[in-house]
This record gives structure tokens, C-alpha cells and sequence, in this order.
């Protein structure tokens, strides 16, 4: 007996899947032409093709859940182009860029942001049913590359500097792969935006910041980028520190003096309410 052929119409809606895969697949493209272009030399280009990377890995998910063509597939396909793109593209940058004059401590120390990328995309993936879907824990491998990047956009050519410019520099970058690659396997918790609802209706006034932030990216890209990078991977810790402070009893509170060890006499006249 010949097997009974799927209607057109279920064909048809199994190939939506093929959608948001297409946008990894143009992930993946991007991250690979990055590698080629900063071998290259030209390091505001790749920069340029990370940033794109991280708006369309923001978008291949969305897309997925607005058609209802997320899978298992898709997000496995999804995490393996963000370790080439964001886990692998920025520090061979940084190599190309540089860190290659430092012998065995400038190939060791992008290797370490690379690893911290397949452990930050490997957590992700077994705690995505169990995390509040707000909230990123730790920061976001696409984040973590374009922050980085953004130093490399700002400073494109190394040469450019005197030596001892040259060692600051290459400090920084250094400095810049551990603290990144440390906060995305941190538990620190960084906002994911994704109750941000692209399909409802905006007032017409949302345009005119929309416009101011195309404007200031037009006229200074470089200072932008770094500002973004620079004040989004302080967010978490900033808010961390300032929920611990605000947890934080003071002396002469009387949550402050328990904890001191002194003993609170009440008024017998004060009644309990």
C-alpha cells in the first residue's frame, strides 16, 4: 500500500520553518565574511558586519515566534552560527588586529572569550523553558561580540598609535575579551527586550527619538557604538550593586541594630496593630 502523500497546504506550512533559518544562515554569512575582512585588515568593516549579525539574530527569533515556526532545529541551528558569528569572529579579530605581536597570551586570551561564548549559547539553550523570558542571565553572546567590536570600530588601525599608545591599546582589548567573556558566563541578569511588542501600533511621537538615534549614528557611528557597548554591559552589574545596597539595612534602623546584635525594648503602652 503507497503511503498516504501530505497535502499541499501541510507541505506548504512545513516550509515556513525554512524562514528564520534563513535569516542564521545570513548570520552565519556575515560572521564568516567578518574573518575575511579583518584578516584583510579592514577592521570598521567587520566591526560593521557584527553589528548587522546581532540586529539579525534578534530578528530570526522574533520572526520564528510571530509566525509560530520556532523549533528545536532552530534554535540549535541558531546557536551554532552565534558561536561562529559572536564567539569566534571578534577574537580573531583582536588577533588580526594586534593581539598577534603578544605571542602565546594573544591567541590564549581570545581563546577564552571563544569558550565563554559556547558556555554562555550551551546554558542558554537548557535553561530557556526555566528563566524568565524578561531577563538574559548573563550577558548575551551577541552583546558581548558587538561591545567588543565597538572598540575595534573606534580604533580600527593600531599602527595608527606610538608604541607605547599601541600597548595601552592592546591592554584594553585584552582587558575587554576577559571582562566580556567573564560576564557571559556570570549570573549577573541583563534585560532582554522581548516584551518589547513589534506589532502593535506606536504613537506617531516614538519617531522623533527613532530619528534623533539615526541622526547621532549618521553624524558620530563610533562614539555611539562604544557609548551602547560600554553602558549596556554596566547595566546588570549596576543594577546588582544598587539591589544589594538597597538591601542593605542601615545602622540605625532597627533592622540594622538586630543585626548588630542589640536588643530592641518596646513601649508596653504600644499596642500591636
Amino acid at each position: 500500500m503507497k503511503p498516504q502523500r501530505r497535502p499541499f497546504r501541510g507541505r506548504l506550512r512545513r516550509g515556513i520553518f525554512i524562514l528564520p533559518s534563513l535569516f542564521t544562515t545570513g548570520n552565519i554569512l556575515l560572521g564568516f565574511y567578518a574573518i575575511i575582512l579583518a584578516y584583510r585588515g579592514r577592521f570598521s568593516d567587520a566591526a560593521l558586519l557584527i553589528f548587522l549579525a546581532a540586529i539579525i539574530d534578534t530578528l530570526d527569533g522574533r520572526i520564528a515566534r510571530m509566525t509560530g515556526t520556532d523549533s528545536e532545529f532552530g534554535r540549535e541551528y541558531d546557536s551554532l552560527a552565534d558561536l561562529l558569528t559572536f564567539g569566534v569572529a571578534p577574537p580573531l579579530m583582536a588577533f588580526f588586529w594586534g593581539l598577534e605581536d603578544f605571542s602565546r597570551i594573544g591567541w590564549l586570551i581570545p581563546l577564552f572569550f571563544t569558550i565563554c561564548t559556547a558556555t554562555r549559547l550551551a546554558r542558554f539553550n537548557i535553561q530557556t523553558s526555566s528563566i524568565d523570558s524578561r531577563f538574559f542571565v548573563g550577558m548575551p553572546a551577541p552583546a558581548a561580540a558587538s561591545s567588543f567590536c565597538a572598540i575595534l570600530y573606534t580604533v580600527p588601525q593600531r599602527s595608527d598609535f606610538t608604541a607605547p599608545w599601541q600597548a595601552v591599546l592592546s591592554a584594553i582589548t585584552m582587558a575587554a575579551l576577559i571582562l566580556l567573556g567573564s560576564l557571559m558566563v556570570s549570573t549577573f541578569r541583563y534585560r532582554s527586550f522581548k516584551q518589547i511588542d513589534l506589532r502593535k501600533r506606536w504613537s506617531y511621537r516614538a519617531l522623533l527619538p527613532i530619528c534623533t538615534l539615526v541622526l547621532v549614528i549618521a553624524l558620530r557611528p563610533e562614539a555611539f557604538f562604544l557609548a551602547i557597548g560600554v553602558l549596556y554591559t554596566a547595566s546588570a552589574p549596576i543594577a546588582w550593586l544598587m539591589g544589594r545596597l538597597k538591601r542593605t539595612p542601615s545602622p540605625g534602623s532597627e533592622e540594622g541594630q538586630l543585626a548588630e546584635g542589640a536588643v530592641i525594648v518596646k513601649d508596653p503602652a504600644e499596642s500591636e496593630t
